[in-house]
């Protein structure tokens, strides 16, 4: 399907004349970094357009990730504040509790208390009121969006110099600007423009690290923590590996290697039954798929439910938990550089594996009883991605591309050990790395490895330079979510109120180029300081 559409954006793109646009600043991408970067734009009186290859605005904020990951809270501010300000509106109204009473939600959130009155900012929302939050939001600003319109990856983009001049889509359209914000998770217009860019795990020697390459030494999380049998036949490696582990070896601790955190798709479940669409067995399902969740139930591990996080609403944010469970790992490695019809297929896999996933836990025999009985209670919302089955519109990508720019982020920045001399937000989520691969270890028995967990000390400052690329490289593009920085430190600033601040302080910085008729690398800093603590960020 997703090819014939490809093919028909091509052939639309012959047969009609190719409309150009112009604009002061051009964001590429639907993503809540999208948003505020345009919303920002607008208020700074500048001309913008957001072309995003989704159908929905938002990416995981109205997508299924309704815990929020969001670390201090005091350290977030302007309009990634305002979003979850607007939230709290949305449920100060009594429909909005319309299969829950407010006064029986448990009000728990990520490291904060979900509903907070003292500063009105909600925390836990359901995915169509995001969805809302996000949609009202472009309409009041009057936002020109254009929809699934896809980044023509191979000559998609005219420059001048260093300069972006246009960029042109597969129907195509082409979108000329002054400044361009490449605001996907994916980083296609970075890639596209020459920036440099890496994908996977650095060595810890490449930048005096501790927590990035290779972990098998540091495995404490959502791993296998009594011995499990990697082969068909127990006991018998020629009888082949089970599905989905992996020939690496243990190999050298620190190493690195491209390899990428698992993703996954955050399901919003509910075991409240007039809302409940049960498991259906997917096209393509196959048990043997979970052969190793059969072996761990076997060991006595019983934390299937741990992470399905509530939600109003009797609705959950749930997420991958334990050694096996939502995250496909080693099943993504492509991705971040792969063309859209593989990035499709992998797309495809992993709602294959996921939707198995919990068919498998309600209906396989081989599951424990009481966790079939408790998996049965649960099924999707029905008021949840009405469009899409009600299954999630945007995959998780934890991690793709990472932009190599002027300043690279790294874990001394996030540990408090190195302060970044131009910051334009903060983090302060710990450096959470999913797990990015499962092999046989010496010993000969299953391993996950890549899971790492590690506090931040403080809130830390974001640098300016890890969201501008090299001058020689762009002159006039931003990069607010595919930020500059080592795999770890991602694992701290890819969260979704972060990109959201990132993405004010991107357009922030477009507009004060363009005023002063500068490349972005010569923005002045301390104007952008100024106008940015005035409109609430947090630096």
């Amino acid at each position: 399907m997703f090819r014939t559409t490809i093919f028909s954006f091509c052939l639309a793109g012959l047969l009609t004349a190719n409309t150009i646009s112009a604009y002061d600043i051009v964001i590429y991408g639907g993503t809540c970094s999208a948003v505020t970067a345009a919303i920002q734009a607008e208020k700074m009186k500048k001309s913008v357009i957001i072309v995003s290859p989704d159908k929905h605005l938002g990416g995981l904020s109205s997508s299924g990730l309704g815990l929020t990951d969001s670390g201090n809270t005091n350290s977030i501010g302007g309009l990634s504040r305002e979003f979850y300000q607007r939230i709290y509106n949305a449920y100060q109204d009594d429909k909005a509790w319309n299969r829950q009473k407010k006064d029986t939600y448990a009000n728990a959130g990520q490291g904060t208390k979900a509903m907070r009155h003292d500063d009105k900012t909600m925390w836990a929302f359901e995915p169509h009121v995001a969805e809302a939050v996000f949609e009202n939001w472009i309409k009041e600003h009057s936002i020109e969006v254009v929809r699934n319109a896809y980044l023509d990856r191979e000559k998609g983009i005219k420059k001048d110099g260093k300069r972006i001049v246009s960029i042109t889509t597969l129907d195509g359209k082409t979108y000329e600007g002054k400044v361009f914000i490449d605001a996907t998770y994916e980083g296609d217009l970075t890639a596209l423009a020459g920036v440099q860019y890496t994908v996977g795990r650095e060595a810890n020697a490449q930048y005096n690290e501790t927590l990035n390459g290779n972990q098998f030494d540091k495995i404490k999380h959502h791993h296998f923590a009594k011995p499990v049998d990697p082969y068909i036949i127990q006991g018998k490696p020629e009888s082949g590996k089970i599905k989905y582990i992996d020939d690496s070896k243990e190999g050298i601790a620190g190493e690195g290697d491209k390899r990428v955190q698992a993703y996954c798709y955050r399901m919003c479940l509910t075991d409240y039954e007039p809302n409940r669409v049960p498991f259906q067995k997917p096209e393509g399902y196959d048990p043997n798929d979970y052969e190793l969740y059969v072996r761990v139930f076997q060991t006595g591990w019983r934390g299937t439910f741990k992470k399905f996080d509530r939600i109003p609403n009797h609705k959950t944010d749930t997420n991958n938990h334990g050694p096996f469970s939502t995250d496909f790992i080693g099943q993504n490695y492509d991705y971040p550089d792969a063309s859209y019809e593989r990035r499709q297929e992998i797309l495809g896999e992993h709602i294959r594996y996921q939707k198995g996933l919990m068919y498998f836990l309600a209906n396989d025999r081989r599951v424990p009883k009481e966790v079939r009985d408790a998996a049965s209670r649960w099924g999707y919302a029905k008021d949840e991605f009405t469009g899409n089955g009600h299954f999630p519109y945007q995959i998780y990508v934890r991690e793709a591309r990472r932009m190599i720019g002027r300043y690279v982020m790294t874990e001394h920045n996030c540990s408090g050990g190195t302060q970044c001399p131009q910051p334009v937000g903060k983090g302060s989520y710990t450096m959470d790395s999913h797990n990015v691969r499962r092999y046989i270890t010496p010993q000969g028995t299953v391993q996950n490895e890549g899971d790492i967990q590690v506090r931040t000390k403080d809130p830390y400052g974001i640098d300016y330079g890890s969201i501008t690329p090299k001058r020689e490289e762009c002159t006039n593009l931003l990069v607010p979510v595919c930020v500059s920085c080592s795999h770890i430190a991602f694992g701290s600033i890819r969260m979704e109120p972060v990109f959201m601040i990132l993405g004010q302080s991107a357009a922030t910085a477009a507009a004060l180029a363009i005023d002063s008729g500068v490349d972005v690398q010569d923005v002045d800093y301390e104007k952008l300081k100024v106008r940015l603590i005035a409109d609430g960020q947090r630096l």
